[in-house]
């Protein structure tokens, strides 16, 4: 499974929508999800792709890693994977 098709199945299981309904320029607001939401998201990605985001859930504007949407969200655990390999 790509890490596309992995990050969104784990965003649409947030937001309890089908993946076929997460596109790639939806927010996570859009979707539904809130900053809990986002936070179980984001610890679901950890897990999932053995990463560790830098992402502060109390000021999520001060991280390098980009939630502004579905494909920032993608590009930046795709960079984070590279990183680790």
């Amino acid at each position: 499974m790509s890490v596309s098709s992995q990050v969104i199945e784990i965003i649409a299981e947030q937001a309890l929508l089908e993946p076929s309904d997460v596109g790639v320029e939806k927010t996570l607001e859009d979707l539904g999800i809130d900053s809990l939401g986002l936070v179980e998201s984001i610890f679901a990605i950890e897990e999932a792709f053995d990463v560790s985001v830098p992402f502060n859930a109390n000021d999520p504007t001060e991280t390098d890693f980009d939630i502004s949407s579905v494909g920032s969200i993608i590009s930046a655990v795709e960079q984070l994977v590279k990183d680790q390999s």
